[in-house]
């Protein structure tokens, strides 16, 4: 055991009441959500920020000490990687994500460029025996995610964003509905249900209104999965529905063709059950008519509207109403008419 100084602790830590001076251990478990210290090896020009646990982006610079999470991703626009078997200090590893996941990086987008390198330095300890030393290895989230989560929404409506990609405006919908619904009086809560670890879009969503707002990594999970994926929601869903509010966003993660459990979530049919509407977000009209097609035939859902890049400009709100016959409304250009859209459904679903 031996004490480190760090310069920056990943929001995949945010539950992890860390101080800048830390105690590590050469006992590295290598499981996914154990926190560990790392030094940043090179500088990079692209894709070279941190989320730190305040919420802030930071610019991570070689020499860095910094505290991630051990995980893996499967991201089409960044960074592919595995969690490793066996590590100790003076090991090598990439950081995966800005949110602090650390792993073996297998391949790499070119938008992004190469990852940064991180050289081991051991586990974060943790302390949680009052008076005595004994350190045990540090780990993401607040509470750990049982193994039979019930579903209970207490009839609170809930509005899905689910998207044919990353990166196909799920947010800028989520936000734009949060937004609208608040100004009309309902008190709304928001989550993100699938992906890995980072808190921008939740946060994104409480800066548009929402009073409370959960995260998949809230339960220690680092990058969702189809096994974990259907139990983070029942619990997600659960746990703001308690505080009773109108209405649940529910953001979806990736998209629905990946590896983060989002075909397993819309395959349950409870969770199903509980969605009130579904709001498909796509990049293009082709990605839009393939999502429509994966919701109507693999679950039986019929989206509400589409929105996303696809709905820029008219070109693509006319081929989404003439091919699918669907409503197509932009989130950022008319966000107040989004979220209309949502409270008639809303209104609707309560008479």
């Amino acid at each position: 055991m031996k004490s480190v100084v760090v310069d920056k602790i990943a929001s995949v830590a945010q539950h992890n009441d860390l101080a800048s001076e830390l105690r590590v251990s050469a006992d590295i478990p290598c499981e996914e959500g154990v926190l560990v210290a790392v030094r940043v090896l090179n500088n990079k020009s692209r894709y070279n920020q941190l989320e730190l646990t305040s919420g802030r982006m930071a610019t991570v610079n070689q020499g860095d000490i910094v505290v991630g999470a051990l995980g893996h991703r499967k991201a089409l626009r960044g960074y592919s990687g595995h969690l490793p078997t066996e590590l100790q200090p003076g090991d090598t590893i990439q950081l995966l994500n800005i949110g602090g996941v650390l792993g073996m990086c297998d391949s790499a987008n070119p938008d992004v460029g190469p990852p940064f390198e991180c050289k081991v330095l051991g586990t974060v300890l943790s302390f949680p025996y009052l008076g005595e030393r004994i350190g045990v290895p540090a780990r993401a989230g607040s509470a750990p995610l049982g193994d039979d989560v019930a579903l209970d929404t207490s009839g609170v409506p809930v509005v899905a964003m689910a998207g044919t990609c990353m990166d196909s405006g799920k947010t800028a919908a989520a936000c734009a509905i949060v937004g609208r619904l608040r100004h009309l009086g309902f008190h709304v809560a928001a989550c993100k249900a699938t992906g890995v670890s980072l808190r921008r879009d939740v946060l994104a969503m409480e800066d548009a209104g929402a009073t409370e707002t959960m995260i998949f990594s809230d339960f220690g999970i680092v990058t969702t999965t189809a096994a974990n994926g259907p139990a983070l929601t029942r619990a997600l869903l659960s746990g703001l529905a308690a505080q009773r509010p109108d209405v649940i966003v529910l953001e979806l993660g990736d998209g629905l063709l990946g590896a983060y459990g989002v075909e397993a979530i819309l395959s349950d049919s409870g969770i199903r059950d509980a969605l009130t509407a579904v709001v498909l977000c796509a990049n293009d009209p082709v990605s839009a008519w393939g999502g429509a097609k994966i919701l109507r035939e693999s679950f039986d859902i019929e989206p509400a509207v589409v929105s996303g890049p696809a709905t820029d400009n008219d070109v693509g709100i006319q081929q989404i109403d003439e091919r699918l016959s669907l409503p197509a409304i932009n989130a950022l250009s008319n966000g107040v008419a989004l979220g209309d859209k949502v409270a008639a459904l809303l209104k609707e679903e309560a008479s």
